[in-house]
């Protein structure tokens, strides 16, 4: 991984991170904003706000598509964050960075265009059953295109893959009938962080091809697609302090070649005739259409601002937030902490006995305290808990010690409030 600058930030400070994001300032129903949200969107610091405006107010133009400045501008600095986005993931070449609306649509890509390329009658794809709808719908569509199968590895109680690193269940996963593996590396909902290189591995000595969905875990960690081994890697820039509607998939370049266009349109093209058209070149062949290009331009200017700071210190002051989190919640009584791996990120996702997540969420938020409450896109995952939806709270590094108490405290108000 590269950083834009020799000046890392090692030393951690909580209160110059808060002073770069402007909407921590708003208050909610007279109350300061305690924003535990992150899991679902992360806020934007001032930075990307501005990369953002500056497009548009300086050098708005397409791209791709003109001589003139503005369009050469233009070009130029959505070219940089390609470039910026592939040194943070350690892409061996920019053309292996695709930019989409988000994870949802880099799977849709992933999956239809796979779906064309590998699958047909008896075929089998691998999930597990922690996965966002976002890598199950997509799979699932292309194995009823196709008559392929979709196959679940199951999820222990304590939220982890039923499978270890040593165990050869990890092995006896994959048949001869297995051509994609779709995985999550951290759970939206149970922050779980899965072993996923090594799942990885073994489905390369298959010959399966590796789909990731890093949505979660872009914001955390250091992600090395190359160390990971994966043939595809997808997340979006919102969870990531980006703007919404813009993504990344990255897809190792000799498989891309391979797979087809999934949109066709202007840009992906090479030549067009009414008989035949053949396609550009890497990565255009999938970026149809005009990009969200300040979204594109403010996801590197995010990616840049995390590149500023030490991510394990920012790992680190989460995770003592989530172990604080942890242990304070517990003692609301009648409450369940629903996922306990032993590796996670900063998300923690509790139910109380007798109170509706809904409700708690509703009287949260009058505290000003805004957490997800739901689903969260993974009715399975829900439904082998056997609850529901659960209350979820997620971590960036902006928050704080004080903002986790005053949710407990506002959970435990909510609970006598409620029964």
């Amino acid at each position: 991984m590269t950083n834009s600058t020799s000046a890392v930030k090692t030393v951690f400070d909580v209160e110059e991170i808060r002073a770069q994001f402007p909407i921590l300032k708003v208050l909610v129903h007279g109350k300061p904003l305690v924003y535990l949200d992150n899991a679902a969107t992360s806020q934007k610091p001032r930075r990307v706000i501005k990369a953002g405006s500056a497009y548009y107010a300086t050098i708005n133009a397409n791209v791709h598509r003109g001589v003139h400045t503005l369009s050469t501008l233009a070009t130029d600095a959505q070219e940089a964050a390609r470039e910026t986005v592939r040194g943070h993931i350690n892409a061996r070449h920019a053309h292996e960075v695709i930019f989409t609306s988000g994870t949802t649509a880099s799977i849709n890509l992933a999956a239809s265009s796979l779906g064309q390329l590998l699958l047909k009658p008896g075929d089998e794809v691998l999930i597990t059953g922690m996965e966002h709808h976002a890598n199950i719908v997509p799979w699932q569509l292309a194995c009823e295109r196709y008559g392929a199968t979709l196959k679940v590895i199951p999820i222990t109680e304590s939220g982890e893959w039923e499978i270890s690193r040593s165990d050869d269940r990890m092995i006896r996963q994959f048949t001869e009938h297995t051509k994609v593996l779709a995985i999550s590396h951290v759970s939206n909902t149970l922050g779980t962080i899965n072993p996923i290189k090594e799942l990885i591995a073994e489905a390369k000595k298959h010959g399966v091809i590796t789909v990731v969905d890093g949505a979660q875990a872009i914001p955390h960690m250091h992600v090395d697609v190359q160390d990971l081994g994966c043939d595809l890697y997808a997340f979006s820039g919102h969870k990531m302090y980006a703007p919404t509607g813009i993504g990344v998939l990255y897809g190792r370049e000799e498989l891309l070649e391979q797979m087809p266009p999934w949109q066709g349109g202007g840009e992906m093209i090479d030549q067009v005739t009414f008989a035949k058209t053949t396609y550009a070149k890497l990565p255009f062949k999938f970026e149809a259409g005009t990009p969200h290009i300040a979204g594109i331009i403010g996801l590197g200017e995010a990616v840049r601002w995390l590149q500023d700071y030490d991510i394990d210190a920012m790992a680190a002051h989460e995770h003592t937030l989530l172990e604080h989190a942890t242990k304070e919640l517990r003692t609301v009584e009648g409450l369940r902490i629903i996922g306990t791996a032993k590796e996670k990120v900063g998300v923690i996702s509790f139910v109380i006995e007798g109170v509706h997540h809904y409700d708690l969420g509703t009287l949260l938020d009058q505290q000003g305290i805004a957490v997800r409450t739901g689903h969260h896109c993974t009715q399975p995952l829900m439904e082998r808990f056997g609850v529901s939806g659960t209350t979820r709270a997620s971590f960036a590094p902006f928050n704080t010690i004080d903002e986790v108490d005053a949710m407990v405290a506002a959970a435990k108000k909510a609970v006598k409030m409620l029964r």
